[in-house]
């Protein structure tokens, strides 16, 4: 019960944070970067329909299309995720944050809807919109993959963006969704990004137990010969958090100061003492 109060609280935050980006940045200075938030920032522009009225209007019908065709299973964070991210649009406060500079609005812009992205992202979840009729174009058309067919219609909004604001405005909501990208990205990788050691050295027997007792993570060994020299060695490989590296590199370097280690990154590890494996 905790975790799910958790998850859905992070959700809650990560659509508040890309409400504030779409209300305070990207819609002052017309950048369309894409999705049913960069239509309502078109329709707003146009026809000065509310944001948050163009995301009811068009993700209502989404829903109920999507949950008899995907499920509630798959729906319901999303559905959460959508709700959230609508009052937010609805109720947070109009802040003039950078005056009428377009490159602060697409860089801080970038960087808030990036994290608020990735917040949701981590739950299981996404904002609607686009992803949601992405999801149900492919249900019916399975030939085009679910990336070809979302990137096929954020075109289509992002085409409309350059017609009604024009291609400078464009250019940098372009930037904004290459920002907004690289940081949710990294928050998805940095919270499960890992280093493996693997450790050669005439005192693997000593090394291992020191990791065992003083880091208390686990320790894999295995014989290798040294094709030049002939010999076999003990090879131990290591698996830790990017924080205990240094801690890690230390140890070995007290015991044998002529080990040869390799430091690699590990894109995801789970297992005890890791992530565990989520579920919905």
């Amino acid at each position: 019960m905790t975790r799910v109060f958790w998850d859905y609280a992070i959700m809650g935050c990560g659509t508040w944070i890309l409400a504030f980006a779409v209300k305070n940045l990207f819609d002052p200075m017309g950048l369309v970067t894409g999705g049913i938030s960069g239509l309502a920032i078109i329709l707003k522009e146009l026809w000065h329909v509310p944001l948050w009225i163009t995301n009811v209007v068009i993700n209502v019908p989404l829903f109920l299309l999507a949950i008899p065709m995907q499920g509630w299973k798959f729906v319901q964070r999303t559905l959460y995720a959508t709700a959230m991210l609508t009052i937010g649009l609805a109720i947070l406060p109009k802040i003039d944050i950078v005056g009428d500079d377009i490159m602060l609005s697409s860089l801080f812009g970038g960087v808030l809807s990036g994290i608020g992205v990735g917040l949701i992202l981590l739950q299981r979840a996404t904002s609607g919109g686009t992803d949601l009729l992405s999801a149900l174009i492919h249900k019916k058309l399975p030939r085009f993959s679910l990336v070809e067919i979302l990137q096929a219609v954020d075109a289509i909004i992002v085409v409309l963006g350059i017609a009604v604001f024009g291609i400078r405005q464009s250019l940098y909501a372009l930037l904004a969704v290459y920002i907004s990208m690289q940081v949710s990205d990294g928050l998805l990788e940095g919270m499960k990004f890992s280093k493996q050691a693997m450790i050669i050295s005439e005192y693997a027997q000593d090394i291992a137990k020191e990791i065992l007792t003083k880091m208390d993570r686990g320790v894999t060994g295995f014989y290798a010969r040294g094709m030049y020299s002939k010999e076999e060695k003990l090879v131990l490989i290591c698996v830790v958090a990017k924080k205990e590296i240094v801690e890690l590199k230390t140890i070995v370097h007290s015991i044998d100061e002529n080990a040869f280690v390799t430091v690699s990154d590990v894109r995801e590890v789970l297992g005890e003492g890791f992530l565990e494996k989520q579920k919905n």
